[in-house]
Parts: structure tokens; sequence; C-alpha cells
């Protein structure tokens, strides 16, 4: 079977794809992993999209797998398409969703201000005590003051240009919810115009969320790819 990665968004996990591997799992040999800092890993000293490309490479080389198929929710499809891009030896073909590519200082400001513990605290209870569940024995607290630096660093210098879309030769999909409030179907459509291989996939009543998403449709969307990419 088919080697298929499928890598998590940011402050994510990869218990939050457990439920896509197990749909994939009877065509596909699934694997998946926590990028550093998430899901109980040690903290590294930043986030970067660089930093969670390195881990793909040494879960790759630790599994014996020379190339993949890879699904990437949110977070997780920008470091797709960045080893896409960087390493394409490793990658067959890459299936995003939810992937928010434009950054300038606004956004990441906008987007980092979500990203304020306290606040989520005070307001969203609940999903303090699972980013605390999701991340033990790690601070919940420093994943998020980690990924907001993160997301200020991408405002400042995107690491994905025009350039290096269109120097992407693998089979893309890009998928985006047309509910999705942080990102837009414009920005998903003109990335995937400077890709020469990909394909735009707007999904019907989805928001940004994985887990509001009807799993047995988005299994059917990704594995409808990977089979014809």
């Amino acid at each position: 079977m088919k080697n298929l990665l499928l890598l998590h968004g940011a402050v994510g996990s990869s218990r939050q794809l457990e439920g896509l591997a197990k749909a994939l799992s009877s065509e596909y040999t699934v694997h998946t992993l926590n990028f550093s800092g998430h899901g109980g890993r040690e903290l590294p000293e930043v986030f970067s999209i660089e930093t969670f490309a390195d881990d793909v490479l040494s879960f790759l080389d630790a599994e014996g797998l020379t190339s993949v198929f890879i699904f990437g929710y949110s977070m997780g499809g920008y470091v797709a398409l960045f080893l896409a891009r960087h390493h394409p030896e490793k990658v067959s073909s890459v299936f995003t969703l939810a992937t928010k590519f434009e950054w300038s200082p606004d956004i990441a400001q906008r987007e980092a201000k979500m990203l304020d513990p306290e606040k989520i605290q005070e307001k969203v209870p609940a999903f303090a005590s699972a980013l605390k569940a999701r991340h033990q024995p790690i601070s919940w607290e420093q994943v998020l003051s980690r990924t907001a630096a993160m997301m200020l660093s991408m405002g400042a210098r995107n690491p994905l240009s025009t350039p290096d879309f269109s120097a992407i030769m693998q089979p893309v999909r890009l998928a985006v919810g047309d509910n999705d409030t942080m990102v837009s179907i414009a920005e998903t459509t003109a990335v995937c115009r400077q890709l020469p291989c990909a394909s735009l996939a707007v999904l019907p009543n989805v928001q940004h969320p994985i887990e509001k998403i009807v799993i047995a449709d988005l299994a059917r969307e990704v594995d409808l790819f990977f089979r014809n990419p």
C-alpha cells in the first residue's frame, strides 16, 4: 500500500487526525507524527516551518520511508509544500486542507492576537483545558506563545513565495472550506494558480476546525486525489 503521512495543524497534535487515519487505513499505510513542541514533545528553541520540516525528514529517515504522499491540515499543509519545494524527492504528492498562505505583518498580528493564553482561559476555558491535555507535560501557554511568534515571523518573511510555488512540480490539491473564516478561497485560489500541477477543491459547509468536518467526506476527497493525482 502507498505510504501516507498526515500532518497536524498549529497548536494541534497527531491525535486530531486519528479519525482520518482510521478512515484511510484500509487503503494506505498511514503515518502520523507530532511536530516539535506539540503533543508532549520537547519544545524547540523556536517554532518555524523549517523546524517542522526537519521533524518530518527525521521521521521519514527513522521509518525508512523514501517518499510519501502527504495530507497536511492548516499549518501541516504549509509544511508539506515547503518539503515539496526543498526536498522534492521525499514527496510524491500533497493534499492540503485549510492552509493559510497569505501572511503579512497585519495578518500575522491579527492571527497572533487570537493565541493569547489569558484570553483563551477567560473566554474559552474548555479549549484551554483541551490544549493543556493535548500538550502535557509541555506548557500549553508556551505552545501558543511560540506559535504566535512564528506567525509574526512569517508575516515579516513568508517562507514560501511565488517562485517557490512555481517550482513545486508534484501534483497538489488545495482544499478550503467555504465557511472558513481564517483561510479565504481567494488566497487559496491565488496559490493554486502559481502551482504548475495543482487543483482546487472548495468544500461546502466546511469551517476551519478539522474537528467540525465530517471525516468520511474528507477521507473520500483525500482518497480520490491520491488515487488519481
